[in-house]
Protein backbone atom coordinates (compact mmCIF):
# COMPACT_ATOMS: atom_id res chain seq x y z
CA UNK A 1 0.00 0.00 0.00
CA UNK A 2 3.10 2.05 0.46
CA UNK A 3 4.35 1.45 -2.89
CA UNK A 4 0.97 2.23 -4.39
CA UNK A 5 0.90 5.95 -2.53
CA UNK A 6 4.65 6.40 -3.26
CA UNK A 7 4.17 5.42 -6.96
CA UNK A 8 0.46 7.72 -7.34
CA UNK A 9 2.76 10.66 -5.65
CA UNK A 10 5.64 10.00 -8.27
CA UNK A 11 3.03 10.10 -11.14
CA UNK A 12 1.34 13.58 -9.65
CA UNK A 13 4.81 14.97 -9.38
CA UNK A 14 5.80 13.76 -12.90
CA UNK A 15 2.81 14.71 -14.64
CA UNK A 16 2.18 17.97 -12.32
CA UNK A 17 4.95 19.38 -13.59
CA UNK A 18 4.25 18.50 -17.08
CA UNK A 19 0.61 20.20 -16.62
CA UNK A 20 1.83 22.94 -15.07
CA UNK A 21 4.48 23.65 -17.65
CA UNK A 22 1.77 23.02 -20.67
CA UNK A 23 -0.61 25.35 -18.67
CA UNK A 24 2.10 28.01 -18.41
CA UNK A 25 2.95 27.72 -21.81
CA UNK A 26 -0.96 28.05 -22.84
CA UNK A 27 -1.12 31.29 -21.29
CA UNK A 28 1.88 32.46 -22.46
CA UNK A 29 0.72 31.93 -25.83
CA UNK A 30 -2.71 33.18 -25.40
CA UNK A 31 -0.96 36.57 -23.87
CA UNK A 32 1.19 36.61 -27.11
CA UNK A 33 -1.94 36.44 -29.35
CA UNK A 34 -4.13 38.94 -27.33
CA UNK A 35 -0.62 41.35 -27.65
CA UNK A 36 -0.12 40.43 -31.25
CA UNK A 37 -3.72 41.49 -31.93
CA UNK A 38 -3.73 44.24 -30.26
CA UNK A 39 -0.77 45.37 -31.78
CA UNK A 40 -2.16 44.77 -35.10
CA UNK A 41 -5.34 46.55 -33.98
CA UNK A 42 -3.43 49.45 -33.13
CA UNK A 43 -1.37 49.76 -36.72
CA UNK A 44 -4.45 49.17 -38.33
CA UNK A 45 -6.79 52.11 -36.76
CA UNK A 46 -3.82 53.92 -36.96
CA UNK A 47 -3.34 53.87 -40.61
CA UNK A 48 -7.24 54.68 -41.09
CA UNK A 49 -6.79 57.67 -38.67
CA UNK A 50 -3.45 58.83 -40.95
CA UNK A 51 -5.85 58.25 -43.88
CA UNK A 52 -9.09 60.38 -42.68
CA UNK A 53 -6.11 63.10 -41.83
CA UNK A 54 -4.69 62.84 -44.90
CA UNK A 55 -8.15 63.03 -46.63
CA UNK A 56 -9.48 66.16 -45.16
CA UNK A 57 -6.15 67.72 -45.18
CA UNK A 58 -6.35 67.00 -49.75
CA UNK A 59 -10.41 68.19 -49.24
CA UNK A 60 -9.29 71.53 -47.78
CA UNK A 61 -6.33 71.93 -50.10
CA UNK A 62 -8.86 71.08 -53.17
CA UNK A 63 -10.86 73.36 -52.11
CA UNK A 64 -9.01 76.32 -51.56
CA UNK A 65 -7.50 75.94 -55.04
CA UNK A 66 -10.99 75.45 -56.81
CA UNK A 67 -11.41 79.14 -55.09
CA UNK A 68 -8.55 80.67 -56.13
CA UNK A 69 -8.97 79.26 -59.39
CA UNK A 70 -12.89 80.82 -59.65
CA UNK A 71 -11.36 83.95 -58.41
CA UNK A 72 -8.62 84.09 -61.03
CA UNK A 73 -11.43 82.85 -63.89
CA UNK A 74 -13.06 86.20 -62.80
CA UNK A 75 -9.86 88.24 -63.20
CA UNK A 76 -9.90 86.90 -66.87
CA UNK A 77 -13.76 87.54 -67.55
CA UNK A 78 -13.50 91.26 -69.69
CA UNK A 79 -17.19 91.63 -68.53
CA UNK A 80 -15.91 91.52 -65.02
CA UNK A 81 -13.85 93.96 -65.24
CA UNK A 82 -16.26 96.55 -66.80
CA UNK A 83 -18.39 95.82 -64.26
CA UNK A 84 -16.04 96.93 -61.39
CA UNK A 85 -14.91 100.17 -63.79
CA UNK A 86 -18.73 100.88 -64.50
CA UNK A 87 -19.64 100.71 -60.31
CA UNK A 88 -16.24 102.80 -60.08
CA UNK A 89 -16.89 105.25 -62.34
CA UNK A 90 -20.38 105.85 -60.56
CA UNK A 91 -19.02 106.63 -57.49
CA UNK A 92 -16.23 108.79 -58.42
CA UNK A 93 -18.72 110.61 -60.99
CA UNK A 94 -21.05 111.65 -57.40
CA UNK A 95 -17.58 112.59 -55.94
CA UNK A 96 -16.75 114.95 -57.94
CA UNK A 97 -20.47 116.93 -57.42
CA UNK A 98 -19.97 116.55 -53.84
CA UNK A 99 -16.51 118.04 -53.68
CA UNK A 100 -17.73 121.03 -55.90
CA UNK A 101 -19.97 121.22 -53.43
CA UNK A 102 -17.60 121.10 -50.36
CA UNK A 103 -15.65 124.33 -52.30
CA UNK A 104 -19.11 126.19 -52.70
CA UNK A 105 -19.73 125.31 -49.65
CA UNK A 106 -16.51 126.09 -47.33
CA UNK A 107 -15.84 129.40 -49.19
CA UNK A 108 -19.25 130.51 -48.08
CA UNK A 109 -19.92 129.01 -44.41
CA UNK A 110 -15.80 129.55 -43.39
CA UNK A 111 -13.57 131.96 -42.11
CA UNK A 112 -11.19 131.42 -44.71
CA UNK A 113 -8.94 133.43 -43.43
CA UNK A 114 -7.84 130.83 -40.48
CA UNK A 115 -6.01 128.65 -43.19
CA UNK A 116 -5.29 125.97 -40.76
CA UNK A 117 -8.94 125.46 -39.40
CA UNK A 118 -9.80 125.73 -43.11
CA UNK A 119 -7.52 122.84 -44.28
CA UNK A 120 -8.53 120.63 -41.73
CA UNK A 121 -12.04 121.08 -42.59
CA UNK A 122 -11.38 120.41 -46.02
CA UNK A 123 -9.30 117.36 -45.47
CA UNK A 124 -12.43 115.74 -42.82
CA UNK A 125 -14.66 116.29 -45.63
CA UNK A 126 -12.71 114.99 -48.37
CA UNK A 127 -11.90 112.10 -46.05
CA UNK A 128 -15.25 111.15 -45.13
CA UNK A 129 -16.47 111.04 -48.52
CA UNK A 130 -13.05 108.81 -49.29
CA UNK A 131 -14.43 106.43 -46.36
CA UNK A 132 -17.70 106.23 -47.38
CA UNK A 133 -16.44 105.45 -50.84
CA UNK A 134 -14.69 102.86 -49.64
CA UNK A 135 -17.14 101.28 -47.68
CA UNK A 136 -19.76 100.91 -50.95
CA UNK A 137 -16.81 99.15 -52.53
CA UNK A 138 -16.25 96.37 -49.79
CA UNK A 139 -19.84 94.91 -51.19
CA UNK A 140 -17.85 94.19 -54.65
CA UNK A 141 -15.10 92.03 -55.49
CA UNK A 142 -12.45 91.44 -57.94
CA UNK A 143 -10.34 88.63 -58.13
CA UNK A 144 -10.91 87.64 -54.38
CA UNK A 145 -10.45 90.97 -53.12
CA UNK A 146 -13.02 94.06 -52.04
CA UNK A 147 -12.68 96.59 -54.29
CA UNK A 148 -11.49 99.34 -51.11
CA UNK A 149 -8.28 96.97 -50.73
CA UNK A 150 -7.42 98.56 -54.74
CA UNK A 151 -7.78 101.96 -53.52
CA UNK A 152 -4.69 104.43 -52.90
CA UNK A 153 -5.06 106.88 -49.51
CA UNK A 154 -2.99 109.53 -51.60
CA UNK A 155 -6.15 110.27 -53.73
CA UNK A 156 -7.19 112.42 -50.26
CA UNK A 157 -4.16 114.49 -50.27
CA UNK A 158 -4.78 114.64 -54.31
CA UNK A 159 -8.89 116.23 -54.10
CA UNK A 160 -7.28 117.90 -50.82
CA UNK A 161 -4.85 120.20 -52.77
CA UNK A 162 -7.48 121.10 -55.67
CA UNK A 163 -10.02 121.92 -53.09
CA UNK A 164 -7.68 124.50 -51.10
CA UNK A 165 -6.42 126.01 -54.27
CA UNK A 166 -9.85 126.62 -55.49
CA UNK A 167 -10.89 127.83 -52.18
CA UNK A 168 -8.17 130.16 -51.65
CA UNK A 169 -8.15 131.72 -55.56
CA UNK A 170 -8.37 135.17 -55.98
CA UNK A 171 -11.45 134.66 -58.25
CA UNK A 172 -13.98 132.62 -58.01
CA UNK A 173 -15.15 130.54 -61.05
CA UNK A 174 -17.23 127.53 -60.56
CA UNK A 175 -16.18 126.35 -64.07
CA UNK A 176 -13.03 126.18 -63.54
CA UNK A 177 -13.59 124.43 -59.93
CA UNK A 178 -15.26 121.77 -61.77
CA UNK A 179 -12.77 121.36 -64.34
CA UNK A 180 -9.96 120.87 -62.08
CA UNK A 181 -11.68 118.60 -59.66
CA UNK A 182 -12.79 116.54 -62.98
CA UNK A 183 -9.33 116.23 -63.78
CA UNK A 184 -7.84 114.95 -60.77
CA UNK A 185 -10.76 112.25 -60.74
CA UNK A 186 -10.40 111.23 -64.16
CA UNK A 187 -6.61 110.62 -62.48
CA UNK A 188 -8.22 108.79 -59.58
CA UNK A 189 -9.72 106.65 -61.68
CA UNK A 190 -6.67 105.65 -64.01
CA UNK A 191 -4.66 105.36 -61.16
CA UNK A 192 -7.69 102.49 -59.85
CA UNK A 193 -7.94 101.07 -63.16
CA UNK A 194 -4.40 100.49 -63.27
CA UNK A 195 -4.16 99.04 -59.37
CA UNK A 196 -6.99 96.77 -60.60
CA UNK A 197 -5.31 95.41 -63.65
CA UNK A 198 -1.97 94.65 -62.15
CA UNK A 199 -1.95 94.32 -58.12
Amino acid sequence: MVEDVNSVAHGITNYGMMAITAAFFLVLTGLLWVACFRWFKSIIDGMIKGNAKANADLLAETRKQNEMLNDISEGLRPETLLRVKNISSVYFDLAIEKVCRIIKKVREENHIVDKEATKTKIRTLIENLHEDRNSRFDSFSYRGAHLSSYVNPQWVDWVAEVVEKEVYSDTVNNGRAYTNVHAVYERIKIDFYHRVQHV
